[in-house]
């Protein structure tokens, strides 16, 4: 088990008034669905708890960004990656990633000196939350509120991102192709940025380190909104324990 770096991150700062709006299942025939679900499928411990849950009110802010997708492709279909993550599976994919990286230079965590270790752990906290039990400072996606996705296309294939969900890399940060001039990077940044303009019509935020991260009225939400309109904002979701 990794431990914490010292340093928070800014979103953790908001103060969060939780309003208790129930968790509810996603209408998954509305959209479309990685199966199986990724995390599952490494061993993630779930228990009897749903991956595919959010708080009422973001469900119901996805279906209106489904809507206006619809609009420009009637088509095409956002596709659910994760959405909900008991603070276990958040501390089972940060020790995943940890070691994943690990293997990637070579070496088994264990083995790394205090200066490469504390390097990786920088890595993978740049992508990854906290797997925090401390209420005040939940775990995004640990709130209901936070949801992974990317979209297909009418055929039902993924469509061009640049890079894949969860990729430790600059490569993930959502305006990484922007300056690019050659034709497969200009368009992964249009559909990214379609990804994008699909969820902030409906309220949500993208998180700035990674294209498929959205939310709606976490910590990071309210973080992310108030450098946006340099007004102050509350988080009103919380952590949910099921």
């Amino acid at each position: 088990m990794l431990p914490f770096p010292v340093v928070m991150k800014p979103y953790q700062q908001i103060e969060i008034e939780e309003c208790s709006e129930p968790l509810v299942l996603i209408p998954l025939e509305q959209f479309a669905v990685l199966t199986p679900h990724p995390y599952v499928a490494l061993g993630a411990p779930y228990g009897d708890r749903s991956p595919y849950w959010l708080r009422q009110s973001v469900v119901a802010a996805l279906q209106h960004a489904q809507d206006y997708l619809h609009r420009i492709h009637p088509n095409w279909h956002i596709q659910i990656f994760d959405a909900y993550r008991p603070i276990s599976v958040q501390q089972f994919m940060v020790d995943h990633t940890a070691q994943e990286l690990a293997k990637k230079m070579g070496r088994s965590l264990e083995h790394l000196s205090p200066a490469a270790h504390q390097s990786l752990l920088e890595k993978v906290y740049h992508f990854w939350a906290l797997p925090s039990h401390d209420p005040k400072t939940p775990p995004p996606h640990s709130t209901g509120a936070a949801i992974d996705i990317t979209l297909v296309d009418e055929a039902g294939q993924s469509v061009a991102m640049g890079a894949p969900i969860d990729e430790v890399s600059e490569r993930s940060h959502p305006d990484y192709f922007q300056s690019f001039k050659d034709v497969a990077s200009q368009q992964f940044h249009a559909h990214r940025m379609l990804l994008c303009q699909c969820m902030q019509s409906a309220g949500f935020q993208q998180h700035p380190n990674e294209w498929w991260h959205f939310s709606k009225g976490d910590q990071l939400w309210a973080w992310t909104t108030s450098q946006a309109t340099g007004r102050p904002h509350i988080a009103y979701f919380g952590g949910v324990h099921t």
